[in-house]
């Protein structure tokens, strides 16, 4: 029997980086601000030219990106915030933490916004953040022309979309900010850390300052100056920093970015593919503009009730390969009735009957389409098992 892959190492941090850190530690220059040419500067003048955009701001997680976008976009207390009900916990405790009341909206059995529940709930929201989750692109033509008619900023949580575009434009910068992670599962791997990016001066020097840029370290950022002088003193501190260490592993893996996107893309459809022949499994079709860069895989099952898809799950568990099923355990982050912080969990069905179908398996990017086709196999026979085992006995 051919085991299953490993799904959850990372690919090796390029050796640059590890010259890179061994020369920080060695100066002791770990602090971003000491010096001219910090490697979190450079950081950030390489992410913005990567995506086209013209500022960039590397701070501690894509959490506290999404929570200075709205700090930078002068949310007050109270304001509502339009969020997909599908997302992880992480993206409404930011919009709790920058004191504003998150509100869910419905998402489709393809994992996307409901356009009509958020066409109706838009008049009651400040903001919208578009969490793009697993990689999955909401109609962003429809929201853009819906927020700007309505006069509302959209905040994009690209934490899982880096190198995926929408009519060839890159997905975080279609919004007023758009944020990204490089949490370890992400395809740009640095433990933690995050960066935003925005052409809007004004967002990103309110952002600078925010983030931690006290007295006249704001000096050495590329932007508006003027804007900076405007909010020095004005703006509290929320020291949310990335440090040089993080910058020097990053840096050496964004030139590996369109390999990994290429790779991760092949190796989701090549797996989507196998999966979608059988009866019991479906992957849900990308929207036409849409090009993904994937690195897992979500599908639902097709024809099975809860127990069933549980018993799914354990199925292709024992034989190697672990299934996220998102709505069926009483901690998951990413099911909205979980989030207790919220108080009482809203009335979503469209979203709760998805969530309790939808299944999540690691694909990095490194794996080969061998590795996919034993996934597949696992995949693909653990729901014939469970569904061949019903069938017997006429349940």
């Amino acid at each position: 029997m051919t085991l299953p892959p490993n799904v959850y190492d990372a690919e090796p941090i390029p050796e640059s980086a590890m010259d890179e850190v061994r020369r920080l530690l060695n100066s002791g220059d770990l602090f971003r601000y000491t010096s001219e040419g910090a490697p979190v500067a450079l950081l950030e003048q390489e992410f913005a030219d990567l995506l086209g955009s013209r500022y960039a701001l590397a701070v501690s997680s894509c959490s506290a990106a999404l929570f200075l976008s709205l700090k930078a976009l002068d949310l007050k207390a109270g304001d509502r915030v339009l969020i997909p009900a599908f997302t992880f916990a992480a993206v409404p405790s930011s919009i709790v933490h920058a004191e504003c009341v998150p509100v869910l909206c419905e998402c489709g059995d393809n994992y996307r916004i409901d356009m009509d529940d958020f066409a109706a709930k838009l008049p009651s929201v400040k903001a919208v953040m578009i969490s793009h989750m697993r990689g999955h692109t909401s109609d962003m033509d429809a929201i853009v022309a819906l927020c700007e008619t309505a006069g509302v900023p959209v905040i994009e949580d690209a934490a899982h979309s880096l190198g995926t575009t929408w009519h060839g434009r890159k997905i975080g910068t279609i919004g007023k900010v758009g944020c990204f992670s490089f949490q370890s599962y992400k395809l740009i791997n640095a433990g933690e850390g995050g960066i935003m990016v925005s052409d809007d001066a004004e967002v990103i020097a309110k952002a600078v300052i925010m983030s931690g840029a006290y007295e006249h370290n704001w000096k050495k950022h590329p932007v508006l100056q003027t804007a900076f002088a405007r909010w020095q003193n004005e703006l509290p501190l929320y020291n949310l920093r990335l440090n040089n260490l993080s910058a020097a592993v990053i840096r050496p893996q964004l030139p590996e970015l369109a390999r990994r996107v290429r790779d991760g893309r092949r190796n989701h459809d090549h797996l989507a593919a196998r999966l979608d022949r059988s009866p019991w499994l479906n992957v849900p079709a990308k929207l036409a503009p849409e090009e993904r860069a994937p690195d897992s895989i979500q599908f639902n099952t097709v024809g099975m009730n809860s127990e069933e898809t549980l018993a799914f799950a354990k199925a292709a568990e024992r034989r190697g390969v672990k299934v996220q099923v998102f709505g069926s355990t009483p901690d998951n982050a990413r099911a909205f009735w979980n989030w207790k912080f919220l108080g009482s969990a809203p009335d979503l069905p469209k979203t709760r009957a998805m969530l309790m179908k939808a299944c999540d398996v690691r694909l990095p990017a490194r794996l080969t389409l061998e590795e996919c086709d034993v996934i597949g196999e696992i995949l693909t026979a653990a729901a014939t098992e469970v569904m061949g085992e019903a069938r017997a006995y006429g349940t």
